[in-house]
Formats: structure tokens, C-alpha cells, sequence
């Protein structure tokens, strides 16, 4: 089992929750997060990317950044755009994307459940990117990002969650980006006891998306005991800020892959190389397909669209043409890592036919959002020539449950969550 408790939670002033709430520092390169900074005055990237609010040849890394992080949450809770609950609260985190709605509870988790294996990971970190935001929760004292962790369902903490939206929220607004966001406070001691009740119920808790950020949070916390020999474990730097949804409520769009200066060969070489390990077959209505024939003792199946329609199977754009991509059954082996669509063409595509052995160093290779749409990726690819685009079907909640329960670790890139959690609305101090 694994913790989530309630928090004394640094929040927006109702009128002002719009405003503040910010994607994850994560998703903006430093010029978009300064634009966007620049459109919105108050948006939280001015807490989480500090640098946008200094000259653009200042290090972004540097301690007067932190620093200023440290300063801009400093004045704005004191002119009023945050107000500091006074009572340890849950919070209620509803997002609706497009008609479906996820439901979140907010509170914060254990680093010793991090690390005795009580909260399950399936991705490594990078030491560079953990640095920035050590550096980030240690100058502030503070998490300004949710962890998104999931857990199994549970029908009863799904009731109460549900039965919580017949009051009034907290907050209610859409971003720009059409998602729909509520939070409903949750501060009633029988309910607080009831959701502790549940998580001694659940069991494991999995990290879907912020790897780098729970092990920030954990360094930090470990850093804090280091420097308070005598901590007890009730201090709030033994906890980090998240937000936990049932893994059935869940979407994961694909997460696919441009590689640059990628093919010497002809094109028709590389199919029939490709063809060692995969079905291979044009995709109906690619413009500029080719009449490529099967070969001998194989079907092509004619290609209902440019998307994969299903576990095990690829589209790639060459050339300007679109493929579609079937794994041979000979390339599964069982092992819940190693059978994920993007370790196949990682094993069988990338590392033997593009040289590709290291996919989080190699320049060659870019990571798109499964956001975009087909003619968004064919401008990609045009844009450079000599590139190939491989489109994705999603990893599935169930595989990424099943890697982080065999200990197992997905390459780098293997899902990308929507909608995303906003950060500056739950904002969890960790020294007072």
C-alpha cells in the first residue's frame, strides 16, 4: 500500500485560477515559454521558468533564476493572486478533454513509498534534468508540479469522488486549449479518514508522467533529512505533491518518431529490409505510392488509413509515402517491455537498419506528440529531406502496468498523456 495525505495548500484566489494555471514547465522551449509569459502576466511560468524574465543570453540555470522563482511566488502571494490554506485538505482535480472526463485526487505522496517500490516506476531519469528542478524545489521550498500517479480502480474512492461533485466548485474554467478544469475542495475529517481508509485498500501507485519531478522531490526530501537529523517523518519535505487517477480513466495518445538523414538506401531497399521482420504494405490513398509488390508467398492488405489501427502495427511515412508496418508474431517474447510497439521498432528498426543504439542521445531522432495530426508530421518530414516518420500505436494503461509491476523500464518516450495537469494550482511547501 501507499500514502496520500492531506496538505495545507498554497492555491490561486478564485478570480485569478485561469490566469495563473500553466501547462508543465517541460512542454515549452524557453522561446514559447517566454512568449507566453509575455501574453499572460501572471501565468505560473513565471515561477516554474523563471529565465523567461531575465535577457535571453542569462543562463537559465543559474542560482539569480531560482532565486527569482523564489521571489515572483513570494509577491504574488503577498498581492493576493494565491491565498495558503490554513487546514490540510484533499483536492478533487477534474479534467475533460473532448468529452471524456478523468478525475484526480490531490494530496501528497511518500518519498520512503518511492523508494521502497510502494510507487512503481517505468522510466530512468536523466541527472541534468533532475538537477534543474532539485535546484527549483530546494531555492523555493516548495513543489509548484503535480506528480500524475495512477493506481487501479477502486469503486468506493471513485464514489466518493463522485459524490463530490453535487457541491459547488472550487474552480471551474476552460484553457485555451479547450480542456475543461475543476477542483473541488475535500476537507471534511470524514472524508479525509475515508480516503485513508481506501489507500491502504489500493496498494501500488504508478508514476504515469513526471518521473523527473518525483525524483526531484525525493532528492530534496532526503536532502532536508540529511540537514534535520532529528526529523520524525511527519515534515512535509518527506512528501511531494500529486495528483492520483484510476487507470481506467486514463487516455495515452501515441508518442511517435522523426528521424533525420535517416535513410541512404533507396526506398525500396529499406522496404525490403524492413520486410525481415514486418508485413509490410502501402497505405490506401498515400499521395505518391508506390506500386511496390509483396513478396513472394505474402499478401499486401490493402491500408484503410495513415494511422495504426492496432497493437503491434506501425505506419511509416518515406519518401512521401505512407506504409503500414505489422509485426511478424516471431518479434514478441513475452516480456512486457520488450513486446511495447515502441521497443520493436526501437529493437528491430531503428538500432539494426538507422544505427540508432541510444534513442535519448541520439540527434537524429525526434519525439512527436501524438497530437498531431498526419499533415502536421508529412510537413515535418518534407521540411527535411531524407527523413522518416514512424506513427505510433499507443502504449495501452495495461502494459504500462504491467512493465512497472515486472520492474521493467520503457524507452525513452513511450507515452504522452492528455490532457495535462496545470501547474500553480496546488503549490505544496515543504519547510515552514
Amino acid at each position: 500500500m501507499a500514502t496520500l495525505r492531506p496538505f495545507c495548500a498554497i492555491r490561486p484566489a478564485k478570480e485569478y485560477a485561469a490566469s495563473i494555471a500553466a501547462l508543465p514547465y517541460d512542454v515549452y522551449d524557453r522561446v514559447q515559454a517566454k512568449s507566453a509569459v509575455n501574453g499572460n502576466p501572471i501565468s505560473f511560468l513565471r515561477v516554474d521558468r523563471a529565465e523567461t524574465q531575465f535577457p535571453d543570453e542569462t543562463d537559465m540555470y543559474s542560482t539569480i533564476v531560482y532565486e527569482k522563482a523564489r521571489d515572483t511566488l513570494s509577491d504574488m502571494l503577498l498581492n493576493g493572486l494565491f491565498i495558503r490554506e490554513d487546514k490540510p485538505c484533499h483536492y478533487l482535480y477534474s479534467l475533460t478533454m473532448r468529452g471524456h472526463t478523468q478525475d484526480g485526487l490531490v494530496g501528497c505522496a511518500s518519498i520512503d513509498d518511492y523508494q521502497n517500490g510502494s510507487i512503481k516506476r517505468h522510466e530512468n531519469t536523466l541527472p541534468a534534468k533532475e538537477l534543474d528542478r532539485i535546484h527549483h524545489i530546494d531555492t523555493l521550498s516548495a513543489q509548484t508540479g503535480p506528480i500524475f500517479l495512477a493506481c487501479r480502480p477502486h469503486v468506493r474512492l471513485r464514489e466518493l469522488l463522485t459524490a463530490r461533485k453535487r457541491f459547488p466548485a472550487l474552480y471551474d474554467f476552460t484553457s485555451e486549449d479547450g480542456i475543461r478544469h475543476q477542483v473541488w475542495k475535500i476537507e471534511d475529517d470524514k472524508d479525509v479518514k475515508q480516503i485513508a481508509l481506501f489507500m491502504d485498500q489500493i496498494g501500488a501507485l504508478y508514476i504515469a508522467d513526471g518521473h523527473h519531478r518525483a525524483a526531484s522531490a525525493v532528492k530534496v526530501g532526503l536532502m532536508r533529512r540529511k540537514a534535520h537529523p532529528d526529523y520524525d517523518g511527519t515534515e512535509e519535505f518527506n512528501y511531494f505533491l500529486s495528483v492520483l487517477f484510476m487507470a481506467d480513466e486514463l487516455r495515452i495518445f501515441p508518442y511517435n518518431r522523426m528521424v533525420t538523414g535517416a535513410w541512404h538506401d533507396s526506398p525500396s531497399a529499406l522496404l525490403d529490409k524492413l520486410t525481415d521482420g514486418f508485413y509490410v504494405e502501402p497505405c490506401q490513398n498515400a499521395p505518391g505510392q508506390s506500386d511496390r509488390k509483396a513478396p513472394q508467398g505474402e499478401t499486401v492488405m490493402q491500408g484503410r488509413a495513415q494511422t495504426p489501427s492496432q497493437k503491434g502495427e506501425l505506419t511509416m511515412y518515406l519518401d512521401k509515402s505512407w506504409y503500414r508496418l505489422r509485426a511478424r508474431p516471431s518479434l514478441f517474447c513475452g516480456n512486457p517491455a520488450k513486446d511495447l510497439d515502441v521497443s520493436i521498432l526501437q529493437d528491430y528498426v531503428l538500432n539494426p537498419l538507422f544505427d540508432i543504439r541510444d534513442p535519448k542521445t541520439d540527434s537524429r531522432i525526434s519525439f512527436i506528440g501524438g497530437i498531431q495530426n498526419e499533415t502536421s508530421l508529412m510537413e515535418m518530414a518534407d521540411a527535411q529531406p531524407g527523413s522518416v516518420i514512424f506513427s505510433m500505436y499507443p502504449t495501452s494503461m495495461d502494459e504500462l502496468l504491467a512493465v512497472a509491476d515486472a520492474d521493467g523500464l520503457m524507452p525513452p518516450k513511450s507515452t504522452w498523456f492528455e490532457p495535462k495537469l496545470r501547474s500553480g494550482l496546488f503549490i505544496h511547501e515543504i519547510e515552514k
